[in-house]
């Protein structure tokens, strides 16, 4: 069964860059036609996806976020990690990781990463 972790610090400070990496397992982020993204959930909200690895090689952002995110990943180490600079207290939520999918299923996230929570301090 597919699973995934997210780790990385649990707090931040304003202005600091938010780093998490997550860490795939039984599965490969080179698998044809996958996505693995980040999606975060502040708290009261609704889920907010941020951006994505394609399998090839490719990145994808959510335009309100692009300017500040950087997705990139380690295919020897079957990672993929989520920066985002300049975070603000409005940025705390709950970090998530999945996996998505192309054609017919893209929009479909499964599995999902338990979720790390990132706080950012004032």
């Amino acid at each position: 069964q597919v699973q995934l972790q997210e780790s990385g610090p649990g707090l931040v400070k304003s202005s600091q860059t938010l780093s998490l990496t997550c860490t795939v397992s039984r599965d490969s982020i080179t698998t044809t036609n996958s996505y693995w993204s980040w999606i975060r959930q502040p708290p009261g909200k609704a889920p907010e996806w941020i951006g994505a690895s394609h399998y090839a090689g490719n990145y994808y952002y959510n335009p309100s976020l692009q300017s500040r995110t950087s997705i990139s990943r380690d295919t020897s180490k079957n990672q993929f990690s989520l920066q985002l600079s300049a975070v603000t207290p409005e940025d705390t939520a709950i970090y998530y990781c999945a996996r998505g999918y192309s054609g017919d299923l893209l929009g479909f996230f499964a599995p999902w990463g338990q979720g790390a929570q990132v706080t950012v301090s004032a």
